[in-house]
């Protein structure tokens, strides 16, 4: 394990759903969106460090290598594993699709997926770094 990378990762993660709620909060529903799947994203990597000290360079990577290190081996239920990628896609469309509109409603959920996704990988991650470091 990496643990300053994965505990550098863990606070990027938990920075990046406070700001995907503040969003949610002020209307900015999109950027909500965005942030959310961030939050993920960095959550995942501070797993792949925890498990393994694997460092992934893309999207796509982080997600591939969850699947087969994290996921496969059973530290995280499938259905959570299955977030990064279904969150990309919302995130693309927040980031992308001028056209695409976001209620209140999309905010809260994917949010709520996002808090949900990072309190399951803190359960993993206590089980070798200190609360206090997290």
């Amino acid at each position: 394990m990496n643990r300053p990378l994965a505990i550098a990762e863990w606070r990027r993660a938990k920075a990046a759903i406070n700001a995907a709620l503040a969003c949610e909060r002020s209307g900015s529903y999109a950027d909500s969106v965005s942030r959310a799947y961030y939050a993920v994203l960095h959550a995942a990597r501070a797993a792949l460090q925890f498990e393994s000290g694997t460092d992934t360079a893309t999207h796509a990577a982080t997600a591939n290598q969850f699947g087969l290190r994290i996921v496969k081996r059973g530290l995280i239920e499938p259905v959570l594993g299955a977030e990064i990628g279904n969150l990309l896609e919302l995130r693309m469309k927040a980031d992308y699709d001028v056209g695409m509109v976001f209620a209140t409603t999309d905010s809260q959920a994917v949010c709520t997926r996002g808090t949900v996704f990072l309190h399951r990988i803190r359960q993993l991650l206590v089980t070798a770094i200190p609360l206090d470091d997290l």
